[in-house]
């Protein structure tokens, strides 16, 4: 089978898509026939080996696992001896390492079956931004109905997943991004928008309940004047260390001698209940995954690039198509 494999860190031209022996699931395993997959910046921040700190448990000159990719939509293809949910020929989406191959073996209780009113596409789009945004919004960020949340980063993959959740729970929902994407900002339900080009939502005069902040780029100080009294704060992204350093240094500090609360979300959890959640938001059309443009395996490098330039409109997808050509540079 064909799988996109890095051997070494660095831009991602170090993309290759290999020939590899097809993978045999484990007992609580299943073997999935991977029909898309989705890109995430984790999956870049792995192939550079950045922030290098992480390489202390990824292989400090290489990569201990050479292969990428998390989000995945197929049909299940094998089942290890002890899983009892799924059968071969469902139609599965959830998370596993190494999505970016023809088959990848994912554990039971990170697969649920694919909605039925979605694509494939689709559904690979939104697991690991489900799962993120979900346990930021509800978990960190203490979302209420009735609540003035700003979601920052709006028009990205993550961001657009937490517009639409945030509105579900019955949100009034702001979201920040650029001018090109104000209409599409709306168009998935933003009650207000704010095109950053034009207009610092930090000094506006407006005060949130919850900012969510999909992208990191702002201070401490910018958050803690646009929050209201007992506002929190939920930082997912970042852009760069000192930014990091600041929010998780001196918004702890900020959360202690103040009302506001300021700090880092983390990295995502998936466990299976959540991933029930997101299927049954997507199921009932209150999360529609949104797409903005879709490549095939031999050209994950270019997707991955793109992804990098920090300009996509939602999710940018992988599509398998299983046919016998020639492994080739993933280029």
């Amino acid at each position: 089978m064909k799988a996109v494999l890095f051997t070494k860190y660095g831009s991602p031209d170090v993309l290759q898509l290999t020939e590899v022996e097809k993978p045999t699931p484990k007992d609580n395993q299943v073997l999935v026939k991977v029909h898309a997959a989705s890109a995430n910046p984790l999956d870049w921040h792995h192939m550079r080996g950045e922030p290098f700190l992480a390489r202390i448990g990824e292989g400090l000159l290489k990569p201990k696992n050479p292969k990428l990719g998390a989000d995945i939509a197929g049909r299940v293809e094998a089942v290890g001896r002890n899983v009892t949910e799924f059968q071969p020929g469902d139609e599965v989406f959830g998370v596993c390492a190494g999505g970016f191959a023809e088959y990848a073996c994912a554990g039971e209780t990170k697969l649920a079956l694919k909605p039925a009113n979605l694509s494939f596409e689709a559904a690979a789009a939104s697991p690991v931004v489900g799962f993120t945004a979900l346990q930021g919004l509800r978990d960190k960020g203490q979302l209420q109905p009735g609540q003035k949340v700003l979601i920052n980063g709006a028009s990205g993959g993550v961001g657009m997943f937490a517009v639409q959740l945030a509105k579900s729970f019955g949100a009034e929902v702001t979201g920040v991004c650029s001018t090109r994407n104000l209409d599409m900002v709306r168009s998935i339900g933003a009650d207000h928008v704010v095109d950053y080009t034009r207009e610092d939502f930090t000094r506006n005069g407006q005060q949130y309940d919850l900012i969510y902040d999909a992208v990191g780029n702002r201070s401490v100080f910018d958050y803690r004047r646009a929050l209201s009294l007992q506002g929190i704060c939920v930082i997912a992204g970042f852009t760069s260390f000192s930014r990091l350093f600041e929010h998780m240094l001196l918004g702890a500090l900020i959360s202690k001698v103040g009302s506001k609360q300021i700090g880092l979300q983390g990295i995502a959890t998936t466990p299976k209940e959540d991933l029930v959640v997101i299927k049954e938001l997507l199921e009932a059309g209150k999360v529609v995954p949104v797409i903005d443009k879709c490549y095939p395996i031999s050209e994950t490098a270019e997707a991955i690039r793109y992804l990098e330039e920090g300009h996509a409109r939602g999710k940018v997808v992988i599509t398998v198509e299983h046919s016998t050509s020639t492994p080739q540079a993933a280029k």
